[in-house]
């Protein structure tokens, strides 16, 4: 892991996954058909932190809820794509829209869905509950599961790799 902390040095922005790394996994459907997912207030908080430290974050998902928006969008968070049936159109375009080269980026993803964009990305990163394929090619694999701190924990690291994590504007909202 010695390795890993001297790489996240070089990252300049993030990408997520939802489902399976923002939460365990579980969607409770309604029967109108809507959704529920419960996620993490310490991966909130986190996200919410590197995004007012100025990290570019993207959101992509193949959910549909409109909810998810909002949540990211209430984080500081608004390079949010849901319905993403090809993950690597998406991530093109947050590199496009940012300026930004795979090397920059450092992606968290748990399933299959993930892997093109993984393989892709300057780092990634798993839950420690992601699927076996994703934990092979991951550069780290965070001892918490997804939905339970996973994102906190990376997010945490990279800003402590560049210094920012206990900044003065760390301990307001």
């Amino acid at each position: 892991m010695g390795i890993f902390k001297e790489q996240l040095k070089q990252v300049k922005a993030f990408a997520f996954d939802v489902d399976g790394v923002f939460t365990n996994g579980t969607i409770h459907v309604f029967a109108d058909g809507s959704q529920m997912r419960a996620m993490n207030v310490k991966d909130g908080y986190a996200t919410h932190f590197a995004a007012k430290k100025g990290y570019p974050i993207a959101i992509i998902t193949g959910g549909k809820c409109q909810s998810v928006i909002k949540r990211f969008n209430d984080l500081g968070v608004f390079d949010v794509y849901i319905a993403s049936h090809n993950k690597i159109h998406d991530y093109e375009n947050f590199l496009k829209k940012h300026n930004l080269s795979d090397a920059d980026v450092l992606y968290v993803g748990d399933d299959l869905p993930d892997y093109n964009v993984m393989k892709r990305a300057g780092l990634c990163a798993c839950p420690s509950d992601a699927a076996y394929e994703i934990q092979e090619i991951s550069d780290y694999i965070s001892d918490k599961q997804g939905g339970c701190g996973c994102v906190r924990d990376i997010i945490e690291q990279t800003l402590r790799a560049h210094g920012t994590w206990l900044d003065s504007d760390a301990f307001v909202w």
